[in-house]
Order: structure tokens, then C-alpha cells, then sequence
């Protein structure tokens, strides 16, 4: 059986995860922690919230690292360590239709101040819950670093 790459991964931590428990920061951790995701050390804690409060765990894979992060004020993330934009991009879309979500890109666009990083956002909806998904990743044909981010809408 073929594994899921990089992107998938992150991907349905991210929909797994955040999509279900965004604004829910007690049962995101609840779920969090029902599925063997550990806590990370507080200096990595610290380094993953700025200084806002919450909690971060740990759901690397043996592909790649991944990181699950959970403010106090219901927004959530998942940050990995090497992905490719595009693939970034078409899996977290693949995500949306698997898990029957509607969504549209509303935003596209390199970041005004760092221009290796580029920014998608997108809104998605089911159920009569919305959420705004922000895709953040860096513009390089080998990868880099790529975050989600979901909050209710």
C-alpha cells in the first residue's frame, strides 16, 4: 500500500484536527492527545505560539515533520517542516472535496514583505459551519516550510 506524501499528511492532520476542532481548543487537545500526539518541550511550545498562549503537539510521521498547534483563542494550525507549494495547495484542496467540504480560493498572493512565502486563503463550509483557511508556504521548487490555519468563520 502506497504511503501519503508530505502534503497529504499534513493535510489530513489539518482536517483531521483542525477543521474538526477549530474553536474548540478543549476537544482539539482532547483529540490530541486520544491519538498518541505528544506535547512538545516549552521552548518549542513558545517558539510555535509567539508568546500567545496554547498548546502544541507533535504528529510527525516517518516522512516528514509535522506539528499541531492549538491557541487559546480557537484557532489552530499545522506547520511541516518540507513541503512543496502546489502540492500543498492541490492536497489541501483534495481534502476539502474528500471531506465534503465546499471552499473557494478568495485570496492568492506572495507576502508583501517576505517574497519567498506565499499566501493562499480560502472559505470553506459545511454543515452551516464555516471556517477561513489560511495556506502559507515557501516558493521553492525543492519545499520548505508550509502552514495551515483554520478559525471558525
Amino acid at each position: 500500500m502506497a504511503r501519503a506524501d508530505a502534503a497529504q499528511q499534513m493535510v489530513g492532520l489539518f482536517i483531521q484536527g483542525c477543521v474538526a476542532f477549530a474553536g474548540n481548543p478543549p476537544d482539539l487537545r482532547a483529540w490530541a492527545k486520544r491519538n498518541g500526539l505528544p506535547s512538545v518541550p516549552e521552548q518549542a511550545r513558545a517558539v510555535f505560539l509567539h508568546g500567545a498562549p496554547g498548546q502544541v503537539f507533535d504528529g510527525s510521521t516517518p516522512d516528514g515533520k509535522l506539528v499541531l498547534v492549538s491557541s487559546d483563542d480557537g484557532q489552530c494550525s499545522v506547520v511541516a517542516d518540507k513541503i512543496v507549494d502546489q502540492a500543498a495547495a492541490d492536497s489541501l484542496e483534495a481534502g476539502f472535496r474528500q471531506a465534503g467540504l465546499k471552499f473557494r480560493l478568495v485570496i492568492e498572493r506572495d507576502d508583501l514583505h517576505q517574497s519567498g512565502i506565499h499566501h493562499r486563503e480560502y472559505l470553506a463550509a459545511k454543515d452551516g459551519r464555516g471556517w477561513r483557511v489560511l495556506l502559507e508556504t515557501v516558493k521553492d521548487p525543492d519545499g520548505g516550510e508550509a502552514m495551515l490555519t483554520a478559525a471558525p468563520e
